[in-house]
Parts: structure tokens; sequence; C-alpha cells
């Protein structure tokens, strides 16, 4: 058993295998039944539409029994240890994915035990199967990630941070993070992408347009509000002004070939017009697919190892 709790845990083999694995499913299909036999639990404490089903998809797809729990459901809620939930978790599942929407130190404890393979479905420090679905999404677009050029737009939150990390362990993929000032990827999250990358990493994070370099291969955004959470600055928008993905910031940035993702939901007029979700650049929609099939990649190697 082994968990997927950041990708900084991984070597650049391993995320490569993953993405790579994602790829796979998303060509073929998902057919290999490698964990019949096996059970998989969901917790989830916060609202989800693509992530929950995702997985539950992609186990079920993989031959796997599935069991969701509600954020009140396991008696985590009326004051058991996240190390006994874990221990006793174990005993009936082979694989917890889990979101709490907090920090990483509980899922690091839930993944304490050795008979479970605990997966971070999102914290507030990172998404990291967003990122694999994002790299994967790329990988069949474009065919190779090496000389590719990702500009990631608005706030520097759990799916940016994933991104940042993911190209630490990419070599020859290029991230320019571009975020409102106040809202970038945290600096502690950049100098693990330089320790990881051993100072090679091609990330870089800016606070105004001006300063990127394009054209760029592709244009990523997310939703402003993360996971719906207000922000404390109630005029917190005009932070966001000259953030939106339109078509002249596209045409600006972008060449014939650029596509556009975002890891959805989207609010629609706010980081993103309707022009380009639904245009012949975006592939959001490909994208949410590759959501599942990050998923079904992350639990078969979570659980039973790299697969052919």
């Amino acid at each position: 058993m082994r968990n997927l709790i950041s990708l900084a845990d991984l070597t650049p083999a391993e995320l490569r295998h993953l993405v790579g694995r994602a790829v796979a499913f998303g060509r073929d299909g998902v057919h290999t039944k490698s964990l019949a036999g096996r059970q998989v639990g969901v917790y989830f404490r916060k609202s989800s539409t693509r992530t929950r089903t995702s997985f539950w998809s992609g186990a079920t797809r993989l031959g796997a029994d599935v069991i969701t729990f509600g954020p009140n459901e396991l008696q985590l809620s009326t004051g058991e240890t996240v190390e006994d939930t874990a221990r006793v978790l174990g005993q009936y599942l082979d694989a917890l994915v889990v979101r709490t929407n907090g920090d990483m130190e509980e899922i690091r404890r839930l993944g304490g035990s050795p008979d479970l393979a605990v997966v971070n479905a999102l914290t507030l420090d990172e998404h990291p199967t967003q990122a694999i679905a994002d790299l994967a999404t790329l990988t069949e677009e474009f065919g190779s990630l090496d000389g590719l050029h990702l500009l990631a737009v608005g706030e520097g939150n759990s799916s940016g941070a994933a991104l940042a990390l993911a190209a630490a362990l990419t070599p020859g993929l290029r991230l320019t993070l571009l975020c409102p000032r106040g809202y970038e990827v945290p600096k502690d999250t950049l100098d693990r992408v330089a320790e990881l990358s051993g100072g090679r990493a091609l990330v870089s994070q800016v606070v105004s347009a001006d300063e990127v370099e394009g054209p760029v291969d592709a244009v990523y955004t997310s939703r402003w509000q993360t996971m719906g959470v207000t922000k404390e600055n109630p005029d917190w928008l005009r932070d966001f002004e000259g953030f939106q993905i339109d078509r002249a910031f596209l045409e600006r940035f972008g060449g014939p070939r650029t596509v556009f993702l975002h890891d959805l939901p989207a609010v629609r007029g706010e980081e993103v017009t309707d022009e380009v979700l639904d245009g012949p650049a975006s592939r959001a929609w490909r994208q949410a697919h590759h959501k599942m099939t990050a998923a079904a990649a992350v639990l078969e190697w979570c659980v039973v190892g790299a697969q052919d």
C-alpha cells in the first residue's frame, strides 16, 4: 500500500507513470479489473461534483467495491482519533480517498496505517490528482510535455500549488503563475519546487500580465473563490480585474494551437467568458474526463502498484 498525499512525495518517474497511465485510460478506456475484490472508501467533508464522482467511477471501472462517507458519518465527528479511525478502516478497506478542505496534516495522519492507502482529493495546500489530470490532458493534446509553456492565471490556490510541484518533477515543462498581488502561490511551495528540481524547475510567478513572456501553449484558470469560500476582503473582486480569460487574453498570449484549461467548476463571466470556455480552444471538458482517468491511475498505483 502507498499513499498519494502530495506530489512532493513522488519521484519524476512515478509522476510520469501516473500521467501516462491516465493518458492510456483516456485513449483505450478503463477495461482492466486490476482492483477486482478490493474495497475503496470515499470520504468527503465538503461538496464535490467531479472529484468524488471521478474516484467512484474510476474505482468501479477497475472492479473495486466503493463505499462513500459523508461529513458526519464517521466517528471522527464524535471525537475518535484520526489514528484509531485509520487503524480500523485499514481492516476493512484497501484505499481511502479523502477531501477535507483543511490542511494536509489530518490526511497524513490517516495515511499512517500500513494497511490503508490514502489519497488526497483536495486540501487547502494542494490538489495532487487534479494536476495529474491536467498533465494527462496536455500530454494527450501535444504528445509530450517537454518544451511546453503553461500559463496559470488567477489565485495561487491548491490547483496552482499542485501544478508548480508537478512542473518541478517534469523536466522541460515551463510554468508561469500569473496571480494578483496578495493571492500568490505561497513562497514555501515555490521553495519546495526549487528543492525538488535541484533548482532546475522552469517555474516563475508574476503579478502582472505585462510580465508574461508569450506565446504560451496553454492558458489555465480556476474559480477565483476557491472551494466557494468567501474572501475576507469584501472588495476582493477589484484585485482580480484584468485576470479574466476572454478572447482578447487568449489572442494576446496564445498561438494557433494554444488551448484553454479550467479545473471546474467555473463561474461564467467571472474568471472566464462563455466564448472561451465553450470555444474551440477549450479542453476543459476533456480535462474533466481525465479526472476520472487520473483517479483510476492513482488508485491502481496506490493499491496494486504500477501496471502495464
